[in-house]
Formats: structure tokens, sequence, C-alpha cells
């Protein structure tokens, strides 16, 4: 059996290119791979991590291999099991699933209890007001990212918080929340990072203990980590001792744009110098683009002064040449686009005929979606929008995972508020803050905390009003009835449709909107489908809330998607996604870079340019308009610095700027001169035969500006219908009817 998969391992080792075997085989001192767009970062990292086990014989139990997504850590490690099966006995896990791993072995020594949940963006926001009652919804927002921002970069209340330029007495503030934050027991996002770390650092048994443990650490995605990310790196590796792990990071610095999300570029530009010895090994063999398409990425990326240079290659040969079409205006840009993906997929007999799938059209902010959106609504072009509300984020599944939570932990202010009254019981805030203040208690090391606030209710209710008495001891009924239901021999999908009936949300939101009600119901019905892979247990319920809270920051398309449709994406959710044809709209001044970015922050915004750039397999277009309509009123646009980096790489339609230079000479817009697809142009000449029919030699016309006027000449050029218009005062003008129909009317007899 072992040499069936050792024989197995060397044949998959045998498809690898030069520069992937070289960092597979790798070994001794630290490793950067540097993986450009497209080139199986992947597959290599897998393909490692199997290596090791199956050729090195490293125990499969000693290797850690850490990455950003839920979706990318399951596929790493499938991916490395149908290698080397034993590679599942393997930690590969996201960054947070591990802290979570991490947490609950050593809770104590973090000050959490081992049933903590994780506190999302909204329930920081309801703690910190519990903590700082006068701050308003705005300011909370704003102060609950500067806190998360702080342990992004590991830094505690008592640290030096200039960096966040807060205007607020944010020390204050994040001092205020910590203590409430550890009164319940819990933990948010940041802490999963932040305090393994802490505990590695001050806590000389447990950092022996997992330094042994982990001899192999690899991470993902590299140039996404953010400084608490590093930091918990070092720790995890013993790079300061004598005898550190084998560290092997993959990322791109080029695809780095998650800088708001706290990510920082230089961890990856200054890796080398942080694990001394490292070596590099860079992957540019390109196995997504056409060269023509990698050429403008390039051109692109390398006006960036901070980054380790490499040049991406194509396998694939070298395809059409991107098209940079220059619109008047964005109402110009939504057609010319409708018009791009109409033309490919309704092109008749034509080989090219494509998909609606095939295309995805790319924008800076989610706010720009809304022409397309239109557009294609009233074109009949099926489109999907990625980014809307996720699943988790929905009022129903909230509180429903406020009562998991509260089952799991019984100390939970946050998921303890959201649902008392929920439905109503005439729990109102008073009575609410009164139980929670009965519910305070004073730790032996003076710290603050809470006690079992179920227990605690059942014993103040009698104090309380009659209304709210009867309601505290319903609530306390039905948890003390769910939490008698478990049963091993069930699964949990059973206990959480037991809490969502027996609590009443599910008529409680079936009764707010007849269509509204029944899409929540169904909602909950999934909800309880999710949990049908995991046992009625204690642990089976925190298994399922691990799994749902450290998944509730993707941005998930769910799989009823429509199979063809369009893509309306913003270009940071592009990430790791490729399509067949790509659209980048909004290449202007202040709004792609966005206003007033320079330096870092410019050159963060390039990146970003050159990740949508590479997300094209066959076809690229980038659209920029002469005028937008921005904050109320149409505004004349200047071209994007980005366009003019890298026009040499794309065919240029339309009518090219003042200034934007003689080697950038515009041509006509039709399909065949601009160099589009074959399928565009019959798509073109199928609509002007039906254009014809309309505006042809004699017909009597209306226009605003000229008068009355007659056709006087009709006729194609290059696929486009032109019609020349003899006025009542002399004039004689030429009109495209396809774009300008709406100033010139046909007048009826």
């Amino acid at each position: 059996m072992r040499k069936n998969v050792k024989n197995d391992m060397q044949d998959y080792l045998k498809i690898l290119n030069d520069e992937q075997r070289a960092a597979v085989v790798h070994e001794g001192s630290s490793l950067l791979i540097l993986a450009g767009a497209g080139s199986g970062k992947t597959r290599v990292i897998t393909s490692k991590i199997a290596y090791l086990i199956s050729e090195k014989n490293v125990d499969p139990w000693s290797i850690l291999s850490v990455t950003f997504t839920k979706k990318a850590a399951n596929e790493m490690k499938e991916r490395a099991v149908a290698i080397e099966p034993r590679a599942s006995e393997s930690q590969i896990r996201t960054f947070h699933s591990f802290g979570s791993w991490f947490l609950r072995r050593y809770s104590e020594a973090a000050g959490l209890e081992n049933t903590f949940t994780v506190y999302d963006d909204d329930d920081m926001a309801t703690l910190l007001k519990k903590a700082v009652p006068s701050l308003s919804t705005k300011e909370l927002k704003l102060a609950v990212h500067q806190i998360s921002l702080a342990k992004d970069y590991c830094l505690t209340p008592e640290d030096d918080l200039s960096i966040l330029n807060s205007e607020f007495d944010i020390n204050n503030l994040y001092a205020e929340y910590q203590k409430r934050l550890r009164a319940t027991g819990n933990a948010d996002f940041g802490d999963l990072i932040m305090l393994p770390y802490q505990i590695l650092d001050k806590e000389e048994e447990i950092a022996n203990y997992i330094h042994n443990r982990f001899r192999v650490i690899m991470v993902d995605e590299y140039q996404d980590s953010n400084i608490a990310q590093y930091k918990l790196l070092q720790k995890l590796s013993g790079v300061e001792g004598k005898n550190p792990a084998y560290v092997c990071v993959v990322g791109d610095d080029d695809q780095s744009i998650y800088h708001f999300r706290g990510a920082e570029v230089q961890n990856i530009l200054t890796f080398p110098d942080r694990f001394p010895g490292t070596d590099v090994i860079r992957l540019e063999r390109n196995y997504r683009s056409t060269s023509k398409i990698l050429n403008a990425a390039n051109l692109v990326v390398k006006k960036n002064h901070d980054r380790m240079d490499k040049n991406l290659i194509a396998d694939r040969g070298s395809g059409k040449n991107p098209v940079l079409a220059f619109v008047g205006d964005a109402n110009a840009e939504v057609s010319f686009v409708a018009d791009l993906i109409k033309a490919s997929v309704d092109a008749k007999g034509s080989s090219e005929k494509g998909k609606y799938s095939d295309w995805a059209v790319l924008y800076r902010t989610n706010s720009q979606s809304l022409g397309f959106e239109k557009e294609f609504i009233h074109r009949k072009i099926p489109y999907v929008v990625v980014g809307s509300l996720k699943f988790y984020e929905r009022e129903e599944i909230k509180d429903a995972l406020s009562y998991l939570s509260l089952c799991a932990n019984q100390r939970d202010e946050i998921s303890f508020r959201r649902v008392i009254n929920k439905p109503t019981r005439g729990i109102g805030e008073k009575t609410q803050d009164k139980l929670m203040e009965a519910a305070m208690i004073v730790r032996e090391d003076g710290s603050p905390g809470f006690d079992n606030l179920i227990e605690s209710a059942k014993r103040s209710a009698p104090e309380l009003s009659k209304k709210a008495r009867d309601g505290v001891e319903a609530f306390v009924k039905l948890f003390e009835t769910v939490l008698s239901c478990f049963d091993k021999s069930k699964k949990l999908s059973d206990f959480v449709e037991r809490v969502i009936r027996d609590s009443g949300l599910d008529e409680y939101h079936k009764a707010g909107d007849e269509i509204d009600g029944t899409t929540r119901v169904q909602n909950l019905q999934e909800l309880v489908n999710s949990a049908v892979p995991y046992e009625c247990t204690m642990e089976g319920l925190l298994a399922f809330l691990d799994a749902i809270n450290l998944d509730r920051t993707l941005a998930t398309q769910a799989e009823e998607d429509m199979d063809n449709a369009v893509t309306l994406i913003t270009l940071h959710n592009t990430k790791g996604l490729e399509y067949n044809k790509v659209v980048i709209t909004g290449l202007e001044e202040g709004v792609f870079p966005r206003q007033d970015k320079t330096g870092a922050e410019l050159e963060e915004e390039r990146r970003l340019f050159y990740v949508g750039i590479t997300r094209a397999r066959d076809e690229l277009y980038v659209t920029s308009a002469a005028k937008r309509c921005l904050y109320g009123s149409w505004q004349y646009m200047r071209p994007s610095p980005f366009i003019k980096e890298c026009a040499s790489a794309f065919k240029v339609v339309g009518q090219a700027p003042f200034g934007f230079g003689a080697s950038h000479a515009s041509a006509s817009f039709n399909p065949r001169t601009a160099g589009l697809s074959a399928g565009y142009a019959a798509g073109y000449r199928a609509e002007n035969s039906e254009v014809a029919e309309k505006w042809k030699k004699g017909v009597k016309v209306y226009h605003d500006d000229y008068g009355y006027g007659m056709i006087v000449k009709a006729y194609e050029t290059d696929a486009e219908y032109v019609v020349e218009v003899q006025f009542e005062g002399g004039n004689s003008k030429k009109f495209l009817p396809r774009y300008q129909a709406k100033s010139l009317t046909i007048v009826k007899d």
C-alpha cells in the first residue's frame, strides 16, 4: 500500500513545473514562495504537505497549515488527503479556526470559559453600548472598528494607540469594552489571534509544548496577514529560539488588497529579514490568462515601488487584445457592457457564442452596481450580485444563533439580551438591566463577571412585576426544557429545530409578512439542515457554533444562484476567482483610484487593478466614462492614471479624452475595427437589420435641435447602421439610430 502511495506521489510531482517542484521538495531554511496570480499555488502547498508526510516521513500530527477562508482550508485539506491520506491528521485550518482550537485547550490561561462563543461586529457594538451608553450608533460602529484594528495590530488598551488616529479616548473605550467582554467569558475575532500570541509569549510551558508539537508551519495567502497574525506565526515557530520550526509562507505581494481589514503587505516584503536564512522561490508561470492580458497586468503592477520583482508568463498563448473603451457617461458605460454581453450570447450561428456566466462586471464600490442592475433587468440579462446580505447576518438567523449560543454559554450577555424578549415577553430594557445587575459577580482576582444568567433570572423573577415575572419564568422554563433534550443518539438538527419551535421564533418571523415571513422560515429551516452532521450533544453544539462563527465574515454565494448569469462584483470580492470574460468599469480619477490616494494607499489601489485584470481568462475590457453622476450631480471625469500606465497593452475604442496621448489614438466604436469578437459583430449585424426596417430612406423624423426632416440616405458601415437626415432648415446631419433614438423621433403620418 505504501508503495502505491509513493508512486502516486511521484506521478503528482511529475506534473509540476520546475519552480513548483523546487518549492515542494525544499527543506532546511524557511521558505517564501512568491506565487503570482494563476500560478498554481494551491497545488504547490497541498503537494508539499503530502510530500513531507509521504517522502520525508514527517509526522502529519506535527504539521500546521493555515489560510484565511474556510473554503480555502477545506480545499487544501481535500487535495492534500487525495495525494496522501495521512494528511487528514494534520492541522489544516483558517487562522481564526486555529485560534479557537488553541483557546479551547488553554481557555483558563486566556481567562475564558471553555464554552466561549465568538462575538462578531454587531455583538461587539452591543457590548460596547452597555459599557459606554453615551455612544451613538455611528460612534459605536467606528469605535468597534478601531478596537478590532487595535487587536489586529496586537495592541492592548495600555499601549500607545495613536496609530489609529481616533477621535475618541480610544484607550478608555477599549479598556471598558475589554472589561465587559471578559465578564461574559466570551471572545471576539481579534481575540482568536491576539490571545494565543499573548499566551505563547508569557506561558513558557505551553509555548514549549506547542513548539514541540508543530515542527512544520505553512501559511497560505501570507500577503493578507495582519500584524497580530505575523506575531503569532513568530511565536508558533519559535524563530527566536535555538530549534525553530520549518516555516513556509505562500503569497503574492502584488495581490495585497486588504489593508482596510488590517492586512499588512510589509509582512511578506520583510519576511526574509524577519526569518533569517529564508530562501525565495518565484512562481511566475500563469495557467489562467492569455499573454496579452498578462502584459496589461505586468505593466500596471510594475509601476509600484514597494514590491518584490516578478513577471507573469502565460502558458495559454497570446489571445485577443484587451479593449479600453472610452464612453460618454455612466449610462453609455452600462449600455456598452450590456451590448457586449448580449451580442456574445445572442450571436446566431457563431462558433464563439457564449453564456451569461462567462461574464463578470467588476467595480470599485458597491454603489456602482445600480446602473448595471437596472440595465440588465431592462435587457433581460440574468445576473447575480456578489456581496449581498450574508446568510448568517439575517435577523432570523442571528436570533436563532443567539438562543443556541446561550444554550452553550449561559453567561453570554449579548445573546441573553437579544432573545429574552424576542418574541415579546414583556421584558423591557429596564427589567433586563435589573437581571444583569443581579447576575453580576466579582471573581477571586477582583475582576467582574456574570453568574449563570438563566439561574440568576429564575432567582430574580419573584421580585419583578407580574408581567415581567411571567415572561422571565416562561423564558427560564424554555431553557430548562431544551437543555434536557441533548441525546447522543440523535442529530443536532433535532435540537436546533426544537429550540426554534419552542422559542416561538418560527411563528414570530412567519407573522411578520406573508412573503418575507415565508422566506425567513425557510432560512431557519436551512439552519436546521446545516446542523445535521453534528451530534446532539453539548460538544456537537459547540462545534456547530464554531463552524458558523468562524465563517460569518465570508462573502459567499449560495448554491441556489443561477447557473447562467452575469456576475456583478466588487474588485475586492474577486480575489481568488476567475472568469472567461471580465469588464472592469469606472476607470476614472476619484472613482478608481479613490480620491486623494497617495503613496502606499495608491499602490494598493494599483494592486487592486492588477487583481481585477488577472481574473480574466480569455477577454478583458476596461471602461472609462467622460461624465459620471457623483454626489447628486453630473461631473466631468479624468481618466484613471492606471490606464495611462498600461494603455499600450489595449486596443482603444471610443473618443479618447484630450491629452491622453497621440500614441493612444482612438478607433471608432464598432466591433470590427475595435477588434471585438466575431460573436459581437454578428450580434450587431442582426440588431442592425431590425433597425434598418424602422429607420429607412423616406421616413420623416423630428429632432429637438434641428426640427423636422427626412431620412435621405441609410447604410451600414462595419456593422454600424447610419442614417443621413435632411432638415427643413437646410441642415444635413448623420445619426446612429441605435444610440440616438431618444433625440431623433420618427414622425407618423
